[in-house]
């Protein structure tokens, strides 16, 4: 039952229109929070606030400056603040060795899943600074923490964000705003289907092996991911930043 955790709160969602973007947007409106979700996806299919979804839609490109200052400056202008901040948006690479990635794939995936959470750190934190509060929660993943064969961009990828992230929990912690990251493991999302559905011999033991190494048996949900995002967005959490908490079945535990 929801219990207005983050009631009266100014959410932001990058990616926010699909997926576990759309699933956090829905457990922050439901304690509360008013939930702009910035996607590049069409609004069309987005639940409207009177559906659980969020209570507008902001097109956005998380690699564009332009397109992320204008969309920042819009939300703050329009709800008069920025409290939480949750960069979801993101993509997951070729899933090949080092030697045989393009240069054109390393570039997509460093813009949107790296590039993309400075930008709009950066544009947040301006508000941020102004109102000298803010929550911001980055999207990383297992794969920042331990290594693993065949997708070295997105390992190096989710690594950097987990780095930025503590260095922007240092840089901004006197002005009471936190920054901490999100570590999913395997979850059952689009992504996790497709590869399920893909015949390649490749996809198929990445899904398998994701599986057989989760001691719980079994994919999470993108309600998992939510409510760990619930809490760190939340005044619950006012003493926990540039920390990374994992949601990953007991992944990486063995």
């Amino acid at each position: 039952m929801a219990s207005g955790r983050v009631q009266g709160k100014i959410a932001v969602i990058t990616g926010g229109a699909r997926g576990i973007g759309a699933e956090i947007g829905k457990i922050l409106t439901a304690e509360g929070a008013t939930v702009v979700a910035a996607d590049l996806a069409p609004a069309d299919g987005v639940p409207t606030a009177t559906e659980g979804g969020p209570a507008a839609y902001r097109r956005m490109d998380v690699t564009d400056e332009a397109s992320v200052r204008a969309a920042f400056d819009d939300i703050a202008a329009t709800y008069g603040r920025i409290d939480i901040l949750v960069n979801n948006a993101g993509v997951p690479g070729p899933i090949k060795p080092s030697h045989e990635v393009e240069e054109k794939e390393f570039d997509l995936l460093f813009d949107v899943d790296v590039k993309g959470v400075w930008l709009c750190t950066k544009h947040a934190v301006r508000h941020m600074l102004e109102q000298r509060s803010g929550s911001i929660v980055n999207m990383s993943s297992i794969y920042g923490l331990v290594g693993g064969a065949r997708i070295p961009l997105y390992h190096a990828a989710k690594g950097a964000v987990r780095l930025m992230t503590k260095a922007d929990a240092a840089t901004y912690a006197t002005s009471n705003i936190r920054v901490n990251s999100v570590h999913p493991g395997s979850i059952e999302t689009e992504l996790s289907k497709s590869l399920s559905a893909d015949p390649s011999p490749e996809a198929a033991a990445y899904a398998q092996r994701m599986l057989d190494n989760t001691p719980v048996g079994h994919r999470g949900t993108p309600e998992d991911i939510a409510y760990g995002v619930l809490y760190l967005a939340s005044d619950e959490s006012r003493f926990v930043t540039g920390t990374e908490l994992v949601v990953d079945g007991g992944y990486s535990a063995v």
